[in-house]
């Protein structure tokens, strides 16, 4: 079943009814019909919240006291949230949602009001997930969650959040986002985007260091190692960009509504090779090299012998190699400094392969007036890379409706906050 804008005051009405006057639901084969079919599954007792205070805490608020910053800006424990990754701030800033790769989404809000997620409990929990990493909002207030191989629509979640029955229906049904033949363990997480051409945007990543060639045009057909886009009712499904890795993490610029995507590279080439990319989209179609080039301008072992596209679009910007670049948005508020606004803030999530290990920060990458990238991308928040120990390892970064930043950590499990004063 899909929601889409023109029944959502008949839900909305629906769900006002008292129960009295609903009809009675039919035997439903799963819990996602019920949900769709604007029935309860039974299941009415609250579920626990996650614990806010504590040692656990007490250590992270330590940890934090290490992180660097510019002049004038301070970071903060948010909230602890269990395997924190990609995060969506709720349009009406009711709540923020957090998916992680394994099998929950958690809500975030601050009932105080006060700059702390005071409250972190999971989101739709009667409705069973595999891997909802992804998470993104229309500006409408429709909430979308990618799993590993389907997308869900949740009509309204900063309204239904509050129960554990919310309305959801299927955007593409289970084992139709890629192939079921092509499902991995391995390069799964599915960041997604509402565009300003009011289009779902899904990065898919494909699950090898490098694919065998009897894969390629099955992945270029349906999209894998690359970008795919379609209505937000899920037609006209098409591929908008290729030649990405695993691209993990992407926004638009509001100024030129250009297309911009972080791609983590090829493993095992050298602690300095291959660069990390960020790239820079102007139309659809564009093929960014992979699996010809292992990141930048470096060849891959197994395509040493072929003859790349004439028309490769080479990155806006290398970042430094095995990195693992993730999340990326456009600062749009006015919390910052001028030269902030309008500026790239992404995460390294850190090396695993390299042995100097790189990254675990958050970098800024500032843009000319003509769009493109002014420069190299520069460390903003760094120091949970401690001499090769992880205190932390930034996911996503997001922003609140008061300019500041949220960062995800996922080995931590929390949401930190930074935000400027300039004392």
């Amino acid at each position: 079943m899909k929601l889409h804008l023109k029944t959502t005051v008949a839900m909305l009405t629906l769900a006002a009814w008292p129960a009295a006057a609903q009809p009675a639901p039919p035997a439903p084969n799963n819990a996602l019909e019920t949900l769709g079919a604007m029935h309860q599954t039974g299941s009415t007792a609250d579920w626990p919240e996650v614990p806010q205070t504590g040692a656990k805490a007490d250590q992270v608020k330590q940890n934090l006291t290490k992180i660097k910053l510019p002049p004038g800006f301070h970071i903060s424990l948010y909230s602890l949230v269990p395997d924190a990754r990609h995060i969506a701030v709720g349009p009406q800033g009711v709540a923020t949602f957090v998916g992680t790769r394994k099998s929950k989404v958690w809500v975030v809000t601050d009932r105080a009001r006060g700059g702390v997620g005071d409250e972190v409990k999971e989101f739709a929990p009667t409705l069973p997930k595999k891997i909802p990493n992804g998470v993104c909002f229309s500006k409408d207030g429709f909430l979308y969650i990618v799993e590993q191989n389907r997308v869900l629509e949740y009509a309204a979640a900063e309204f239904f959040y509050e129960g554990a029955d919310v309305v959801a229906g299927a955007v593409v049904p289970e084992g139709e986002l890629i192939p079921k033949s092509e499902e991995s363990y391995n390069h799964t997480a599915r960041p997604c985007r509402v565009g300003p051409d009011n289009k779902l945007y899904i990065q898919l990543g494909q699950p090898y260091n490098v694919p065998a060639k009897e894969k390629f045009d099955l992945y270029r057909k349906v999209g894998m190692g690359g970008i795919i886009r379609m209505d937000r009712d899920g037609k006209n499904r098409e591929v908008y960009a290729v030649g990405l890795r695993n691209p993990v993490g992407m926004d638009f610029n509001p100024k030129d509504k250009t297309l911009w995507t972080n791609d983590n590279q090829v493993d095992g080439m050298g602690d300095e090779q291959p660069a990390g990319e960020m790239n820079r989209v102007t139309a659809a179609g564009q093929d960014f090299g992979f699996p010809w080039y292992g990141g930048g301008r470096t060849r891959t072992v197994e395509y040493k012998n072929d003859t790349p596209p004439a028309n490769v679009v080479f990155p806006e910007v290398e970042q430094a190699a095995h990195a693992a670049d993730l999340g990326l948005m456009f600062y749009t508020g006015t919390m910052f400094p001028k030269k902030y606004q309008g500026a790239i803030f992404s995460t390294q999530h850190g090396s695993w392969n390299r042995t100097v290990p790189v990254g675990a920060r958050v970098m800024v990458t500032f843009l000319k007036d003509d769009g493109h990238v002014a420069g190299k991308s520069e460390p903003f928040a760094e120091g949970w890379n401690d001499n090769g120990y992880y205190l932390g390892r930034p996911v996503d970064v997001a922003q609140l409706h008061d300019g500041s930043l949220l960062v995800s950590d996922d080995l931590v499990g929390a949401l930190y906050r930074i935000w400027y004063d300039g004392k």
